[in-house]
C-alpha cells in the first residue's frame, strides 16, 4: 500500500479529552476518530488492526468447532421479558421504539436472541454439544465514557455461547474456551491473568475475567504472590497483606483492563425462556448454557497500553497493520525505481507500507514512530551502492542490508 493513498491523519496534539495513553496515540496515530461521547470511527489502520485481532480469534474458535453466526443488533422487548432482564438490566440498556410505538433495545449482549434461535432447532441431546459465536457491534449507554475505547457506548465484542446436555458438558467447555482465550491473548502479544468474579448482570453461577495489568485499568484486581490465585476485589474483598484464601501466601493488589470474560450460566436462560431438549434416559431437561466474551475493541486499546511509550506504538507482529513500513529519503529517478523494484519484490510475501509522500524526513520518521509497525527499511544514500538499512525495532538493531539478501535477512527475523 502506498502512503499517499492511505488514509492516515496524523495529529501532533493529542485532543484534550485524551486522559490516557492509548487514547492519545491511538488519536495521534489516525487509528481512531471520535464521532459522539464514547461512540468512535476506526481509521483504516486502527481497522486493519482490529481485522487481525477478529482472525486470531475466528481462528481459535474454529478450531474447537465452534461456528460463527451474526446475529441481529436490534432486538425486541418479548426476548428479554422471557429472561426477565428488560426490567432487570438498568439504565446502561439502550431502549428505543419503532414507527408503531413497539419496544426495542441495542443488544449490549445476545444471551436472549441465541436461547431463542437454539430452543427452535435443537431438540434433543443428540444435538449436542454446540457451541455458537459472533463477532458484532454491542451497545450500553454508559454513564461516564471515558478513557477512549476502555468505557464506550458503541464497541466491538466477540461473544460465544455453548449449549452442553448437563453440568460435565458445561466444565468442559469452560475449560477449553479458557485455555483457548490464553492462547488468544498470548497471540496478540497481551500478558493476561485469570481473575474470579461476580457475575453481574449477565447471571449464572460463576465467572472468570482475564485480565491486562494496566495503571489505567479501571479494576483492581487481588492476587497470591505464591499460588496462581487472583480475583476482582470487588468480588473477593481483599486487600494488601491480606491472607490468600488458597493458601498461605500474601494477597498483592494492582490495577487491570478487562479484555476478556468467561460465565457459566447453567440453565438460567433455558428454563426461563423454555429451551429444553430430550436426553437420553428420554427426559425433557434444560440447556446448561456458558458464556465467553472478548472486548475486540478494549483488546486494541490494551495492547497499545503494553505496547507503546508516549510518542509511539509498538505493535506486536501478530497485530501489526502492515508488516513492514519502507521510508525512502531524498531519491532522484533512478532511486525511486530502485524504491518500486524492492516493492514490488517484498509485497509478494509481506505486507508492505511504503511511504511515497513528499514529506521531509523528520515528518516521515514521526509518523513512522506514531503508526507502529516494527520492521521499517530506509532507503537513503546507501541505496547507490546496493544498500537500505533495515530496523528492527523491537530489538532496537539497524542492519545495514543488501538488497539482494533483504528477503533472506527479513525471514530470519520473523
Amino acid at each position: 500500500m502506498k502512503q499517499s493513498m492511505l488514509f492516515v491523519p496524523t495529529l501532533k496534539e493529542a485532543p484534550q479529552n485524551a486522559e490516557v495513553k492509548s487514547h492519545r496515540l491511538l488519536t495521534r496515530a489516525g487509528l481512531i476518530k471520535q464521532t459522539a461521547s464514547g461512540i468512535y470511527t476506526y481509521l483504516p489502520l486502527g481497522w486493519r488492526v482490529i481485522r487481525k485481532i477478529e482472525n486470531i480469534v475466528r481462528q481459535e474458535h474454529d478450531k474447537r468447532g465452534a461456528s460463527e453466526l451474526l446475529m441481529p443488533a436490534l432486538q425486541p422487548r418479548d426476548l428479554w421479558e422471557e429472561s426477565g432482564r428488560w426490567s432487570e438490566y438498568g439504565p446502561e440498556l439502550m431502549r428505543l421504539k419503532d414507527r408503531k410505538d413497539r419496544d426495542f433495545l441495542l443488544g449490549p449482549t445476545h444471551e436472549e436472541v441465541i436461547t431463542s434461535i437454539v430452543r427452535d432447532y435443537v431438540d434433543s441431546y443428540k444435538k449436542l454439544p454446540l457451541a455458537l459465536y459472533q463477532i458484532q457491534t454491542k451497545y450500553r449507554d454508559e454513564l461516564r465514557p471515558r478513557f477512549g475505547l476502555m468505557r464506550a457506548r458503541e464497541f466491538i465484542m466477540k461473544d460465544l455461547y455453548t449449549f452442553s446436555e448437563d453440568e460435565a458438558g458445561l466444565d468442559q467447555w469452560y475449560t477449553e474456551i479458557s485455555d483457548a482465550y490464553t492462547i488468544i491473548f498470548n497471540r496478540i502479544g497481551l500478558a493476561t491473568r485469570i481473575v474470579a468474579s461476580d457475575t453481574g448482570q449477565i447471571g449464572g453461577k460463576t465467572a472468570h475475567e482475564f485480565m491486562v495489568m494496566s495503571e489505567v485499568g479501571e479494576d483492581t484486581i487481588a492476587y497470591c504472590t505464591a499460588c496462581d490465585y487472583a480475583g476482582n476485589q470487588e468480588f473477593n474483598q481483599l486487600n494488601d497483606g491480606d491472607a490468600c484464601p488458597q493458601c498461605s501466601g500474601i494477597i498483592t493488589t494492582a490495577k487491570g483492563i478487562e479484555v476478556g470474560n468467561i460465565f457459566k450460566l447453567g440453565s438460567k436462560y433455558s428454563e426461563s425462556m423454555n429451551a429444553y431438549v430430550t436426553n437420553k434416559e428420554g427426559k425433557r431437561v434444560p440447556l446448561i448454557m456458558g458464556c465467553y466474551g472478548i472486548g475486540i475493541s478494549r483488546t486494541l486499546m490494551a495492547a497499545v497500553e503494553q505496547h507503546s511509550d508516549e510518542d509511539s506504538i509498538l505493535w506486536p507482529r501478530s497485530i501489526t497493520p502492515f508488516d513492514i513500513h519502507m521510508i525512502p529519503i531524498n531519491l532522484k529517478d533512478q532511486g525511486l525505481e530502485t524504491m518500486n523494484d524492492i516493492y514490488n519484490s517484498l509485497s509478494e510475501d509481506y505486507d508492505v507500507l511504503l511511504d511515497d509522500r513528499k514529506e521531509r524526513a523528520g515528518v516521515k520518521f514521526k509518523d513512522a514512530d506514531l503508526i507502529g509497525i516494527p520492521v521499517r527499511i530506509i532507503l537513503g544514500k546507501g541505496l547507490k551502492e546496493g544498500k537500505v538499512e533495515l530496523i528492527n525495532r523491537q530489538t532496537k538493531s539497524k542492519t545495514e542490508v543488501d538488497i539482494n539478501s533483504l528477503k533472506m535477512t527479513l525471514k530470519e527475523i520473523e
